[in-house]
């Protein structure tokens, strides 16, 4: 009698234990249970350079933003290659051992894209590339790859404009000595960056379309950074004095550099005019005190959450194409605006 309690018992447990898999096998088949977390590896090229910076918080926010309205938690691992492509790779394996659902990865190198997309299509991990555009070989390889950015032309075109208008409406804007040129020096960004080449070229090109007379006094690679640009700016001010008008920079913290060296020098604010590119938030306040002539601002808000939209939408397995209107099913451009010190 007891043997047949034991018995019965064991096969009303097996009966529940069967029950209650088939249950979860049907709830997986007709509705996947709700996701309670998600984890996305966040890559930057450089940690301390402003925009990044000032993406990298926005980005942060928008995951913030996002737990608050899902319920759903999100661990945003950010890891900072220093300039490193070796770095960089070694942290993709690190942030694929770690069970990530998506990468965000803003490329050292972009010629080098293809290791780290080797490594993604291996683990089955999408990746959101920004601000870095690959090369469109490597972004054709596989139907998980995005990027986020900015088109590089566009940003050139309408820094072109502000001097173009400028100049159409009083000359003496740009050609502080009126002797009908103006004399220019231009700050570059990275040589193997290509935002850096498309801003230098179309920058200039805006000018020559818009019958701005220009003589080319000098031009040098800051690497987007405001300390070697200051470093630059200063050995051209003694190079050339009382002839610089005009300083183009690829970016807005290379202005920034030109501008402290500008005032080290003692030279008037405003005599220089300078235009920039990016509208960080210093950048912004330079303009302001009337020291930055202009600059071409992105919607970093807009950015940032186009990057973890697409990002977190292929996180649950869900088509990229229902967060953003994308080109050619893989790109999404960030919209920008000029802001000059009319607008303030």
């Amino acid at each position: 009698m007891k043997k047949r309690w034991v018995y019965g018992l064991a096969g009303v447990a097996l009966a529940v234990l069967l029950t209650a898999l088939w249950l979860c096998r049907w709830e997986k088949k007709d509705g996947p249970q709700k996701r309670t977390s998600m984890r996305i590896g966040v890559l930057l090229y450089r940690g301390d350079d402003t925009f990044i910076s000032t993406l990298r918080m926005a980005l942060e926010k928008q995951a913030k933003e996002y737990e608050q309205e899902s319920g759903i938690k999100v661990t945003l691992d950010i890891m900072d290659a220093k300039s490193s492509q070796n770095t960089q790779n070694s942290q993709v394996e690190r942030l694929i051992s770690l069970g990530c659902d998506a990468l965000c990865v803003n490329i050292v190198d972009r010629s080098a894209a293809s290791i780290i997309i080797d490594k993604a299509m291996a683990a089955g991990m999408p990746v959101v590339f920004f601000n870095r555009e690959p090369v469109e070989e490597d972004m054709n390889r596989w139907e998980k790859l995005y990027y986020v950015g900015t088109d590089a032309k566009e940003s050139a075109v309408l820094q072109g404009e502000i001097l173009v208008d400028a100049y159409r409406k009083n000359p003496r804007i740009l050609d502080r000595n009126g002797d009908g040129i103006v004399k220019y020096v231009l700050l570059e960004g990275e040589t193997s960056h290509q935002d850096s080449l498309i801003r230098t070229e179309w920058s200039i090109q805006t000018l020559k379309d818009g019958n701005v007379p220009l003589e080319k006094l000098t031009g040098g690679i800051a690497n987007w950074e405001r300390s070697q640009a200051s470093a630059l700016m200063e050995q051209w001010l003694e190079e050339y004095p009382d002839q610089i008008e005009l300083v183009i920079c690829n970016n807005d913290d290379m202005a920034l550099g030109a501008i402290d060296a500008i005032e080290r020098e003692g030279i008037v604010g405003g005599s220089i005019k300078l235009v920039g590119i990016d509208g960080i938030p210093a950048g912004q306040e330079a303009l302001k005190a009337g020291k930055l002539f202009g600059t071409v601002e992105s919607d970093k808000e807009q950015y940032a959450k186009l990057i973890f939209d697409i990002a977190s939408s292929l996180a649950k397995g869900k088509d990229a194409k229902e967060k953003a209107d994308l080109e050619k099913e893989k790109y999404y451009w960030c919209p920008q605006r000029v802001l000059t010190q009319q607008k303030y």
